[in-house]
């Protein structure tokens, strides 16, 4: 059975949610992974604990925390408000602030890992070359880095396509707009119509599978183990 024409538009949004979510990750959390790889701080065990707390709560609970915030009647929601940009609850842009959230761990945690790799001889090493900060880490640690990059894009991007429980909260069902791949399979489900949940369902796990063989075929390793032993499953639960 082929996809109908509301599927494959669920297809084509999870796609792009799912790239547009990779994309602010990797800007957003290089410099937060950059950091608790470096730094002495004692605030670093709090920052890698908020980092990693998406890995042990219910994606549930971040949706309703999130559509509280981004709600009419929450600091960021009075925000977007008076910067005339609506709400972000049952948007694609809410969907984007959620899946961003939600996936951090699953980018962070791989690049913090490929920092830590290399140590700081290197870095140590072109100081001395005067190498500017900015310099050491655009031509020093991003290139020995590479790997836990490559391991970082293709977590993220498949664990947005398996979101389902903060996507719904914060999403809902609306067709073209919101609806995930995901969702759409929800919905087959309840309307009893397995044939089109099966297609659906059968793709995800071929591209789980897909995922998985590509990290190890990457030879994505850092720190001596593959990534996605490292990175916990953090297993979208309702």
């Amino acid at each position: 059975m082929m996809l109908d024409a509301q599927d494959l538009l669920a297809l084509k949004l999870t796609a792009e949610l799912a790239l547009f979510t990779t994309l602010l990750l990797l800007l957003i959390g290089t410099p937060i992974a950059w950091w608790l790889a470096r730094t002495t701080s004692r605030m670093k065990g709090a920052v890698a604990a908020v980092v990693a707390l998406p890995l042990v709560l219910p994606p549930t609970v971040i949706g309703f925390y999130l559509l509280l915030l981004m709600g009419p009647n929450g600091p960021v929601g009075k925000l977007t408000q008076a910067m005339g940009l609506g709400l972000l609850p049952f948007t694609f842009a809410g969907l984007v602030v959620a899946s961003v959230l939600h996936s951090f761990p699953f980018v962070v945690q791989p690049l913090q890992q490929a920092f830590e790799a290399f140590g700081a001889r290197p870095m140590e090493v072109a100081a001395t070359l005067r190498a500017s900060p900015w310099d050491r880490f655009m031509t020093v640690a991003l290139p020995l880095a590479r790997p836990g990059f490559l391991t970082a894009g293709v977590l993220g991007f498949a664990h947005t396509v398996g979101e389902f429980g903060v996507v719904l909260m914060i999403g809902g069902n609306i067709p073209g707009a919101t609806q995930v791949l995901s969702v759409a399979l929800y919905g087959h489900v309840e309307a009893m119509d397995y044939d089109k949940a099966n297609v659906l369902a059968g793709g995800m796990v071929a591209f789980g599978f897909l995922v998985m063989l590509a990290l190890y075929a990457l030879g994505g390793q850092v720190g001596g183990r593959p990534a996605a032993q490292r990175s916990r499953s953090g297993e979208s639960h309702v």
